[in-house]
């Protein structure tokens, strides 16, 4: 299988996470894919453009972290990161909807961040500064949920891809306010797969990823040009 990804997106990110976690190193080639740019190669290998993107092992291409991380997990036949069936489903489905709201609206942030000074959005970016702190200092009480507490799952995943930007976001300062969340931040944060995908600071080159930014593969490489 190949999986494309840059090394900045938190949503690749996941994906990445949850290939380490199961295991799936000998199984999952991760190929650095050029995007944001006119008349990339990779845009026929994905015509959106976006990562990730996996090519199962039948050939199918899937599109959005969500699907790919489910995939993934249960290829095996023994999902660990599936939200619990029981009554807690709705209050595990509310969780995992505040995780990716607070990281999409980052993600929205940090893509304006890194346009050239005179096409950024001041009044973007001051939107998503002030959700960010909201989303903030709702995660500081939710942070204490048994589900944030319990075995890794998709909302713990997606909450500590949102929180990891900060190493790409000079701007995103959110844990002198928020002890808690910085604390349980800080735990998961140490885990082998999210310190092997850890995200460039900001200071890196944008675009493919450098060798060392694919950590955990089988193999590297970058995605290959169309025929012609």
């Amino acid at each position: 299988m190949k999986l494309y990804i840059t090394p900045g997106s938190p949503y690749a990110r996941m994906a990445r996470i949850v290939v380490l976690e199961k295991g799936l190193e000998s199984r999952v080639e991760a190929v650095g894919a050029t995007t944001r740019v006119a008349d990339s190669p990779y845009y026929g290998i994905n015509p959106s453009g976006r990562v990730p993107y996996l090519i199962s092992e039948d050939g199918v291409g899937l599109e959005e972290s969500a699907l790919i991380c489910a995939y993934l997990d249960h290829l095996d036949g023994r999902p660990a990161f599936d939200l619990p069936c029981d009554g807690q489903w709705w209050k595990a489905r509310r969780l995992e909807a505040l995780a990716r709201s607070m990281l999409d609206g980052l993600s929205v942030w940090g893509r304006e961040i890194l346009r050239a000074e005179n096409e950024r959005s001041p009044g973007v970016i001051q939107h998503e500064t002030d959700r960010a702190r909201r989303m903030a200092d709702v995660w500081e009480r939710e942070s204490d949920h048994p589900l944030m507490r319990g075995g890794l799952n998709m909302i713990q995943i997606t909450l500590a891809c949102a929180l990891g930007l900060e190493a790409r976001n000079p701007g995103f300062l959110w844990r002198s306010r928020h002890p808690k969340l910085s604390e349980w931040f800080d735990q998961i944060a140490a885990r082998p797969s999210f310190t092997a995908t850890a995200p460039p600071s900001t200071s890196a080159a944008s675009g493919a990823p450098p060798n060392s930014a694919l950590q955990g593969t089988r193999k590297k490489r970058r995605a290959p040009e169309r025929k012609r």
